[in-house]
């Protein structure tokens, strides 16, 4: 198993599999994606998005199938770090997030205003703000 950034190769299967989790949205495919590979095969995904005033993670998945063996973790280690600067994200798992260092915070940024159909299902009352400062 292999957690490494995404190549050209890689990013249809990424996207494929962010699309089959919910988790894939308009130009993912020019985004900065790490995936978890075995033997060609991509069972899981995190990715960066850049928006004008803010970095932000976002589709951190894994197929089904490979969950509760630690891929979500170790993407979202790979990502904080190879990521330079302030990282945001918008979640309902913040206490997951907190051990990468990620603190809630009530500052927005613009960038990460969400589409309201993205956030349909999702229960607002549990969405957080989160923030990782680069030291």
């Amino acid at each position: 198993m292999k957690i490494r950034k995404a190549g050209a190769q890689d990013i249809a299967a990424a996207v494929e599999l962010a699309a089959a989790l919910g988790l894939d949205y308009p130009g993912m495919e020019n985004d900065r994606i790490w995936v978890a590979e075995d033997q060609g095969r991509i069972m899981g995904l995190v990715a960066l998005r850049s928006h004008p005033d803010c970095r932000e993670l976002v589709s951190l998945g894994v197929d089904p199938e490979y969950r509760n063996r630690g891929l979500g973790r170790k993407l979202v280690e790979a990502l904080v770090d190879e990521a330079e600067g302030d990282i945001h994200l918008a979640t309902i798992i913040p206490r997951f997030f907190e051990a990468f260092g990620f603190v809630e915070t009530t500052s927005i940024p613009e960038g990460m205003a969400k589409d309201p159909s993205w956030c349909d299902g999702c229960p607002k009352e549990l969405c957080s703000i989160m923030v990782r400062i680069d030291a």
